[in-house]
C-alpha cells in the first residue's frame, strides 16, 4: 500500500480511530465510551456535563501512535458530532468547558436569546436554521458560555469548532469549513458564505476563524511536538475536518449513478438528506426541524430531523419494563393492517418536546380516545393496553412502526421528495424489515433501497484525506467506493392515508 488515512471519529459518547488504506478499506480501529465530566455553573450552581478534551486527545495520540509502528499513516482526518465547540486563548489553550449541547437551559435563557439574535421564523430564512431545543444551535452554546462563564469566555481569542479544534492541537493552525459552520449553528449566511448578524449580536465575529476554506482541503501538516509523540513525519497531512452527517453523505454524492436521492440516516437522530442546487423553504418548513446543511462542496442539503432511534429506544424499554421481559416481540403485516382498520391507537411524538417533524405534539400513546402521556406511562400511572399483554405482544411493534413511518415521510417530503426521488436508509433502522417495507408502501412513487455503507462517517472522513493526498475529485474516487443497493419490496397497506390523516391531526394540536 502507498498509505494509510487515520480517522478520528467523534460521536458524542463513542469515540474511534480508525485507518483505512490507499483503496479506502478499512484495515484496522480502536474504540473507546468517554463518559462526561461535571462542572458547576457560577452563576447558577447547576452541575453540567463537559466533554473530556484532554482525556480524547491522550487516547488519540496514544492509539495513533500505536497504529503508526503498523501501518504508514500519511493523513488525520476528523469528523464529529455537531453543536460543539471550543474556546482557546492566545496562548492555544481551552480557556472555557466544552459543554454538551444536550444541556438544556431553560425556557428563560431560550427567550433571550432570541430576543438578543431575532425572530425564529426570520433566522430560519436567514441562516436555513430552525429553532432546536437545549443548545444543538451551536450559538445558544456560546451564549450559555458568556452568561454562566464570563471571566473564562474574557479570556477566548478564538472560536474553534470541535473538528477544527483537533486540527488545531495537531497542526497550530486554526481553520474553519462549511459543513460544521453551516449546520444549524445560526452563524452562516448560506447565501454568500459569510458569518451572519448572529454572530455580530453575540459579538463573537472577531472571534471566528478567517481561515475559512474548503472541507476537503488541507489544514496543516503535523507540528513537531505531535509528529515525535505519534512517531510519524511532519510531512503528515491534516485535513479541514468535518460534520459526522455530512461526511456519511460523501460517499453517495461521489457516486455517479444515484441521481436525484434522498439519504435516510437513521440512528439515535433520523436525518433526511437532500442535496440541491439551490436553497429555498415552503411556508410549511418555518417552524419546523428542516433546515439546510452545507455539504463538503459548499452545496446546499435539505435537511429534515426527528428522534425517531430516541423514541424507539424509550419505548423498547418500557415495553421491557412493562411486560417483566427482555424480549421485544416483532409485528407482522397483518398487524398492521389491523391497526389501520381500526384507527384508534396512535403512538404520537416528541419525546424531546419542541423537536422533529411535529414540534408542538406531545408524546405519548392516544388509545381509543384516551391520551397516556409518555411522562405518565413512564412513572406507571397510567398504561394503555397497546403496551400490557397479548395484546402488545402482538401489536405494538406495529404502532410503534407506524409511528415512525409518518414520521419518516413526513420528513421525506419536507426534504423535497418528489416523484422518482430514490431513497437510501443506512444506520440503525436497516435491521427493521417491517418499516422498511412500510416506509416502501406508502411511497409507490419512489425506489427505495438499504444500503450497505458501514461506518458511513469515518469513510467519507477518510474520502476527504484521499483527496487531499490523490489531488482527486470525490467523483474520481467513486471507483473505490463499493456500495451495495438492496431493493425493498411493499406489500399492501390498507387505510393508510385516513389512518396518516388522524395521526396528523392529533400531533399538529
Amino acid at each position: 500500500m502507498k498509505y494509510v488515512i487515520a480517522v478520528i471519529d467523534i460521536g458524542m459518547t463513542n469515540k474511534k480511530v480508525a485507518i483505512y488504506d490507499d483503496k479506502l478499506e478499512q484495515l484496522d480501529a480502536a474504540y473507546k465510551n468517554f463518559s462526561p465530566l461535571s462542572i458547576k455553573s457560577p452563576l447558577t450552581g447547576e452541575q453540567l456535563d463537559v466533554h473530556d478534551l484532554a482525556g480524547m486527545e491522550d487516547w488519540f495520540v496514544e492509539q495513533i501512535a500505536s497504529f503508526a509502528k503498523k501501518y504508514p499513516i500519511k493523513a488525520i482526518s476528523v469528523t464529529t458530532h455537531g453543536a460543539t465547540s471550543v474556546c482557546v486563548d492566545k496562548n492555544g489553550n481551552v480557556c472555557a468547558p466544552c459543554i454538551f449541547y444536550t444541556h438544556e437551559p431553560g425556557e428563560a435563557f431560550q427567550k433571550e436569546f432570541y430576543d438578543l439574535c431575532g425572530n425564529k421564523t426570520e433566522l430560519q430564512k436567514t441562516t436555513a436554521t430552525p429553532p432546536l431545543s437545549a443548545m444543538i444551535n451551536l450559538a445558544k452554546g456560546i451564549y450559555f458560555l458568556k452568561k454562566h462563564f464570563a471571566a473564562d469566555f474574557a479570556k477566548t481569542e478564538t472560536i474553534l469548532n470541535l473538528p477544527q479544534y483537533f486540527g488545531f492541537r495537531f497542526t497550530g493552525i486554526k481553520g474553519v469549513e462549511p459543513t460544521f459552520m453551516g449546520c444549524h449553528t445560526y452563524l452562516l449566511n448560506p447565501y454568500d458564505d459569510s458569518f451572519s448578524s448572529v454572530a455580530d449580536k453575540l459579538g463573537i465575529r472577531n472571534l471566528l476563524p478567517t481561515n475559512y476554506k474548503n472541507t476537503c482541503e488541507k489544514l496543516g501538516n503535523l507540528k513537531s511536538e505531535i509528529a515525535e509523540k505519534l512517531g510519524l513525519s511532519t510531512d503528515v497531512v491534516v485535513t479541514m475536518g468535518i460534520h459526522d452527517s455530512n461526511s456519511s453523505l460523501i460517499p453517495y454524492l461521489a457516486k455517479n449513478d444515484t441521481g436525484d436521492f434522498i439519504l435516510n440516516s437513521t440512528g439515535t437522530w433520523c436525518v433526511c438528506m437532500h442535496p440541491q442546487n439551490e436553497l429555498s423553504f415552503n411556508e410549511d418548513d418555518l417552524g419546523k426541524i428542516v433546515f439546510f446543511n452545507r455539504s463538503a462542496f459548499r452545496k446546499p442539503v435539505k435537511t429534515s430531523i426527528f428522534l425517531g432511534g430516541m423514541e424507539v429506544d424509550n419505548y423498547v424499554k418500557l415495553y421491557k419494563k412493562i411486560n417483566n421481559t427482555e424480549d421485544f416481540p416483532s409485528s407482522t403485516q397483518d398487524a398492521v393492517n389491523e391497526i389501520l382498520s381500526e384507527k384508534d391507537t396512535f403512538l404520537l411524538p416528541e419525546i424531546v418536546t419542541g423537536s422533529g417533524q411535529f414540534p408542538t405534539s406531545k408524546a405519548g400513546i392516544m388509545e381509543r380516545g384516551k391520551f397516556y402521556s409518555f411522562e405518565e406511562i413512564s412513572e406507571g400511572k397510567a398504561i394503555p393496553d397497546i403496551l400490557k399483554g397479548e395484546r402488545a405482544k402482538k401489536y405494538f411493534f406495529a404502532v410503534l412502526d407506524l409511528s415512525m413511518t409518518i414520521q419518516t415521510e413526513t420528513a421525506l417530503r419536507r426534504a423535497g421528495l418528489k416523484a422518482g426521488t430514490k431513497i437510501f436508509t443506512e444506520g440503525g433502522f436497516r435491521k427493521n424489515a417491517l418499516y422498511n417495507s412500510l416506509v416502501a408502501s406508502v411511497l409507490d412513487g419512489n425506489e427505495v433501497y438499504l444500503t450497505s455503507m458501514k461506518e458511513a462517517t469515518a469513510f467519507g472522513a477518510a474520502m476527504s484525506a484521499a483527496m487531499v493526498l490523490e489531488s482527486k475529485s470525490h467523483t474520481e474516487l467513486a471507483s473505490q467506493i463499493n456500495i451495495e443497493y438492496t431493493p425493498v419490496s411493499p406489500f399492501k397497506v390498507q387505510g393508510y392515508d385516513e389512518y396518516k390523516k388522524m395521526f396528523l391531526s392529533l400531533a399538529t394540536k
